[in-house]
């Protein structure tokens, strides 16, 4: 008989269900008991509709099945086809309404019928899914087959870069001025579309995005068929302006002529695109932190956050302020021990920096105006989206000056570094895709007394966390603080904190004495993001404040000097990177804008 005549899976399948259907009815009447069928050397199963479980019970009489169909199918070896069920096993099922806890009773014919039924059913089912897994497999053959082939075919394509045909090795930003010339790039492959004539690649090389084409023997080689994400390549071919009416990055694409891979990425199960998914679980983003990097928006708040540290320098070197570099490991703290990071120092405790003002003070004789930018570590116990247990800082302390000369100071650093990042190409392309609806501050920031704001909170039904309203002296507490300047809507400069709040070094107000000329800065969405103050200049009120606040003078005889030796009026204030990145760009927590961020409990990668 020949292929073509012989009965499918499932005609076979149908055909033995209808010969159980018949040879079940010589059987329905089949009586006995347990004793009877174990006798016979029959299987006996228990069945329990109520008491049973089609998951955990064995057949057992202490552990029934729930149906008689799972209770079949746990028969080993399976019963063929055409077998009835009561050739194959006594299914006793618990007797309805006995008193009798182990009262059994055989199943009914007409619970029996109805099992043939199911088994018919469930027969046909198998008998699907093995075709369908029939074909699937002839399926993966048939392409493995055809892979093979291909791979057979692509080893005799040998692609050639001609020597006679020069390209300029160059990174992709440039390439815009290159329209017309051959070109060589390398980087890695940051998305690949492959269609039946021609590939299309997008390769980044860290300066830029470019868009490649290939054609003819480049998508024909093993490299094509190998070909994944985050591969490194090299490609070389003309770079030519996109056609009217298409787009790609940076307004120009590669036709390639060869093009290689330097270094396969894994595909499979390992393949990039699995690593990181939107819904990836943060603890697991954070632990593949070197791969989100690759991503587009990680990539792009990086990107900015160089464009940032270099805008505030140009604008430092614009008022001939100077950077130094204070240290990291010190002996002494400036806001407090409660939240230092302590380690030995060769016998002796040591912690790492909280901030270098007291450092940038010391110059203040010699340089004049002076900054730096630099980490700085808070042990705070805080997970929230605005803390960091590192955070980049840029502090600047400045000489000769008065209160209002500190807040006109800040207000144009802000401005102009953002300025200096909206004519920016690169950064203002980035601040329009991640915050579209970013304005720059208008200056003057609005300057809020801390009474005021007290009477802010209270007149707007801000409260503090026990439901009470704010009094003068209360620290105001984040949410609140972050509240009112969002219900604001501009940047605030909150001034003049109580003394008690603030470091032991902050110039006391001459008409307000338990206040302070401080201030920190508030942006709406993140909160504070500059805090600063004029520093106490009189010996005698900066030893009071030692001893009020319980802070041995001795450590900091070198701070204290200098208001020995030629002491006048200076000021300064410490800028949070991340947190001034977070406004700009529209970022939900901190974290996105430091390169591999640390929080209580993370200290990896």
């Amino acid at each position: 008989m020949s292929d073509a005549t012989q009965p499918t899976i499932v005609e076979q399948a149908q055909d033995a269900a209808s010969k159980l259907a018949t040879a079940v009815q010589d059987t329905l009447s089949l009586g006995g008991n347990a004793e009877d069928a174990a006798k016979a050397g029959l299987p006996v199963l228990y069945i329990d509709e109520k008491a049973g479980s089609d998951s955990t019970g064995t057949g057992a009489e202490l552990e029934p099945f729930a149906t008689p169909l799972v209770a079949y199918q746990s028969l080993k070896p399976a019963p063929t086809s055409d077998a009835t069920p009561s050739s194959v096993a006594t299914f006793m099922v618990r007797k309805p309404d006995s008193v009798e806890r182990n009262e059994w009773v055989e199943l009914s014919a007409s619970a029996k019928k109805k099992l043939v039924k199911s088994i018919g059913g469930w027969r046909k089912s198998e008998a699907k899914l093995a075709a369908e897994g029939e074909r699937l497999e002839k399926e993966r053959k048939a392409q493995e087959e055809k892979d093979a082939l291909r791979r057979e075919e692509a080893k005799s394509v040998v692609l050639v870069d001609d020597p006679s045909k020069e390209a300029k090795k160059t990174k992709i930003y440039a390439v815009p001025e290159l329209i017309g010339s051959r070109v060589r790039i390398q980087g890695w492959v940051h998305r690949f579309r492959p269609q039946k004539t021609n590939y299309f690649l997008v390769v980044r090389d860290g300066s830029a995005m470019l868009q490649c084409i290939l054609t003819g023997d480049c998508i024909r080689t093993l490299d094509a068929l190998d070909l994944t994400t985050e591969s490194t390549v090299e490609v070389v071919g003309t770079i030519e302006k996109v056609k009217e009416g298409q787009t790609a990055p940076g307004g120009v694409e590669l036709l390639v002529d060869y093009w290689k891979i330097i270094g396969r990425a894994p595909g499979g199960a390992e393949a990039f695109e699995g690593r990181l998914q939107p819904d990836t679980d943060a603890s697991i983003r954070a632990d593949l932190r070197h791969l989100e990097l690759r991503g587009e928006i990680a990539t792009s708040v990086m990107r900015v956050r160089a464009l940032l540290l270099r805008a505030f320098r140009e604008r430092f070197n614009a008022r001939r302020i100077t950077e130094v570099t204070p240290p990291c490991m010190v002996q002494t703290s400036v806001e407090g021990g409660s939240t230092l990071f302590e380690f030995d120092y060769y016998g002796a405790p040591a912690y790492l920096t909280q901030s270098s003002q007291l450092y940038l003070e010391t110059v203040l004789p010699s340089l004049g105006d002076v900054y730096c930018i630099q980490e700085s570590f808070r042990a705070e116990k805080s997970l929230t989206r605005r803390h960091l247990s590192e955070y980049t800082h840029l502090e600047a302390e400045l000489v000769f000056i008065q209160f209002k000369d500190l807040l006109d100071h800040l207000e144009g650093m802000i401005c102009e570094v953002v300025d200096v990042l909206l004519a920016d190409p690169v950064a203002s392309e980035i601040i329009k895709a991640l915050n579209p609806d970013f304005v720059a501050p208008a200056r003057p920031f609005m300057r809020l007394d801390y009474r005021d704001a007290i009477k802010y909170l209270n007149e707007h039904g801000i409260t503090k966390e026990d439901g009470s309203d704010h009094v003068i002296g209360d620290d105001i507490a984040e949410a609140a603080e972050r509240k009112m300047t969002d219900q604001i809507g501009k940047p605030i400069m909150l001034i003049h904190f109580p003394k008690l709040l603030k470091a032991f070094y902050m110039q006391p107000l001459a008409s307000a004495p338990d206040f302070t000329e401080s201030v920190d800065v508030l942006m709406p969405g993140v909160g504070e993001v500059v805090g600063g103050s004029m520093r106490i200049t009189d010996y005698d009120t900066l030893m009071a404040a030692y001893k009020r606040e319980g802070i041995p003078s001795e450590p900091y005889y070198w701070f204290t000097d200098q208001r020995k030796y030629g002491t006048t009026e200076h000021g300064g204030y410490g800028l949070g990177v991340e947190r001034f990145l977070a406004w700009l760009l529209k970022r939900y927590t901190v974290r996105e804008c430091s390169l591999y961020p640390r929080w209580m409990g993370r200290a990896t990668p």
